[in-house]
């Protein structure tokens, strides 16, 4: 999920490290941890695999700034994570689908409706599963149950709501 996140945020503008990291905090830190640890390494591997080029410029206090920005590989490679559909845990699955969300305007649309569409199906099943066990008899267990029906309920009703807005317009930015 952070190498998705990563090549997403370059496709708007090279960025260094920092900036790059401060940027996945704000826009997807509800979605997925991020720390030095996992950035720094992830950019090495993404430059040695042609998916980023490095330059190095002057920082504001004088000293060397590595800046990344994504190649054509990189954008292919981008459109590729995009698209592919992973098999992972319900909650990782959920974080995926809202980091691709975020960069929506760079798919097509019929695209992002395949994407919401897939979506969508994976909720609906968990719902129906999930209303299939019985309930909780702990006060606590039932309400925190019922709390979690209601969030995938939620989330259908949200996604209903963007399968109906998608059409073809100014959002476009994939073409």
């Amino acid at each position: 999920m952070l190498e998705l996140a990563t090549l997403g945020l370059l496709q708007k503008q090279p960025q260094h490290g920092y900036q790059l990291k401060q940027e996945l905090e704000r826009f997807i830190s509800g979605c997925i941890s991020v720390n030095y640890g996992a950035i720094y390494p992830l950019l090495k591997r993404l430059e040695q695999q042609g998916f980023l080029t490095l330059s190095i410029t002057e920082g504001e206090g004088g000293g060397k700034r590595k800046i990344y920005s994504i190649t054509e590989q990189g954008q292919r490679r981008f459109q590729e994570k995009m698209l592919e559909h992973p098999k992972e845990s319900w909650v990782n699955a959920r974080s995926r689908f809202m980091i691709k969300f975020v960069f929506f305007s760079y798919v097509k649309p019929q695209q992002r409706i395949d994407l919401i569409k897939k979506r969508l199906e994976v909720c609906q099943t968990r719902l129906h599963q999930e209303k299939q066990q019985p309930q909780p008899q702990d006060y606590y267990f039932s309400v925190a149950w019922t709390r979690y029906l209601f969030m995938i309920q939620n989330e259908i009703e949200w996604l209903q709501q963007q399968l109906e807005q998608e059409k073809p317009d100014d959002k476009d930015l994939a073409g």
